[in-house]
């Protein structure tokens, strides 16, 4: 299995389906999957840092909250994610480090206008050689 992740089409929305030997990899896949659809990530440099603390009822409700956590961050404080590190997983909990800097208009080219993580075609699944998840966003 290769790791990585794709962007999904969608008529409405728009979607990542990310693949990873672990859970933990393909949180933060999906969330460099995310920021690939708001901002070239490669162009993003990783002058400060967040700390993400996150609990759900289980891994599907935990991977929206963690999607929703890094899109409320660019809303609020417009900080951009060049690097996601998910320190501690389990089934309803999240520890991670997100990596980037605020939003400079000069220097970072927006792509999409990603409004919300959502539940429409939601899965994380087991394979035989790692895990892959997929979820869609209203843009």
């Amino acid at each position: 299995m290769n790791s990585g992740f794709r962007i999904l089409e969608h008529p409405a929305d728009v979607g990542i389906e990310a693949t990873g030997k672990s859970m933990r990899e393909v949180f933060e896949l999906a969330a460099m999957g995310l920021m690939s659809l708001i901002v070239e990530p490669s162009g993003v440099q990783g002058v400060e840092q967040r700390t993400i603390h996150i609990h759900a009822s289980d891994r599907e409700n935990l991977l929206v909250r963690w999607l929703s956590e890094i899109l409320f961050l660019f809303d609020g404080e417009h900080f951009l994610t060049t690097q996601a590190a998910v320190n501690d997983l389990s089934e309803t909990a999240l520890t991670a480090v997100l990596v980037g800097e605020r939003l400079n208009p000069d220097k970072h080219r927006l792509h999409k206008d990603v409004k919300a993580a959502t539940y429409h075609q939601l899965s994380i699944k087991q394979e035989a050689d790692g895990w892959t998840a997929r979820v869609f966003f209203d843009i």
